[in-house]
């Protein structure tokens, strides 16, 4: 058995040394050097949430509910309404879909409480074009001709991500609005135009539709790339996907909830939260972890826990096997809902 010290990198001690290089690989959900997108055009992120040993989960299948209320959604294209507990999965299903569907890169929106529709719209840099209107006005009065871009007005909006998948484009985009019941209480209102229609306007770029060629502007998109825009509307010729999150926190308005496709996940079970930590961690961390995964599903019944608790628990004792592993575990996995 390992001393309690030897895992241990931080030690306390006051003392300078170079520990640092003994630190392991990060957890696969939070190793960021890999989450750039790959050259044709997928989710660089996905094995952040799906797992990099997905493969090895391939034989765990949703259940019958939860792929008739996805495919529901995708033939009325409808939004998706995911309600559930923290870690119960409801992001990771829209990585799911964009994965297997071959549907490109999540756009994710997520929602505070500070968020407007147009925070997922676009976004209009004003000030920087009144700061480069004001350097060519003084380019122009010393005989400069460095005018230009700041006429270019797509060159300051920017589309957010439910603007981007609003995008026309042969094959849906799939746009997560992640965690809606943490908006104020107009946010879920305003969204509803915007999805019973699958179009917005950019004001900004209406007003000068007529000025501009053929009335088409070059934005920027969520992606980082340019989209053309005529007259200043976004127009939809595939409804996205769309999947809203909610921890049901709060209950959301009959409107609202008469244009969504409502699917309720529960609490995961053995098989799933063994599919779970087998597709992240592997086949071995699941074998060596199963008391705890049988220790986690005995206390989700009456305690609000997190399925990357569990995820944290068992990486950690089996990465640093320190002495006091269930001790260690509990302190990792603490309840969500306890009094503070």
């Amino acid at each position: 058995m390992s001393e309690p010290s030897e895992w241990l990198i931080y030690r306390g001690a006051g003392e300078p040394h170079e520990g640092i290089r003994q630190l392991p690989p990060p957890p696969p959900w939070r190793d960021f050097a890999g989450r750039h997108a790959a050259a044709d055009g997928a989710d660089g992120s996905a094995d952040r949430r799906l797992g990099g040993h997905r493969h090895v989960a391939e034989l765990h299948r949703p259940g019958a509910e939860e792929l008739e209320m996805i495919n529901a959604a995708l033939y009325l294209r409808r939004p998706l309404l995911v309600t559930g507990s923290p870690g119960a999965g409801k992001s990771t299903l829209a990585h799911s879909v964009a994965h297997e569907l071959g549907l490109g890169r999540v756009l994710r929106w997520p929602i505070v409480s500070r968020s407007t529709l147009q925070d997922g719209l676009y976004h209009y840099d004003a000030i920087a074009r009144l700061q480069d209107v004001q350097i060519a006005a003084h380019g122009a009065a010393a005989g400069r001709d460095d005018a230009g871009p700041a006429d270019d007005i797509g060159g300051y909006i920017r589309l957010g991500p439910l603007g981007t998948a609003l995008l026309p484009s042969e094959r849906p985009r799939v746009v997560l609005i992640d965690e809606l019941d943490k908006s104020d209480i107009d946010l879920p209102n305003d969204l509803l135009n915007v999805l019973e229609e699958g179009e917005f306007g950019i004001p900004e770029l209406e007003r000068v539709a007529d000025r501009l060629p053929d009335g088409r502007a070059q934005v920027l998109t969520d992606d980082g790339t340019r989209a053309t825009v005529t007259g200043g509307r976004v127009q939809c010729s595939a409804f996205p996907f769309v999947v809203l999150t909610s921890n049901g926190e709060r209950d959301f308005p009959a409107p609202l909830m008469r244009r969504c496709i409502h699917l309720e996940l529960g609490r995961p079970d053995h098989q799933r939260l063994a599919t779970f930590v087998r597709a992240h961690l592997g086949d071995e961390a699941a074998r060596s972890g199963e008391d705890l995964i049988a220790h986690f599903l005995e206390r989700s019944r009456s305690e609000l826990l997190a399925t990357d608790q569990l995820l944290n628990a068992i990486y950690l004792t089996d990465a640093a096997a320190p002495a006091g592993r269930d001790r260690l575990a509990d302190l990792l996995i603490q309840r969500l809902d306890r009094p503070r």
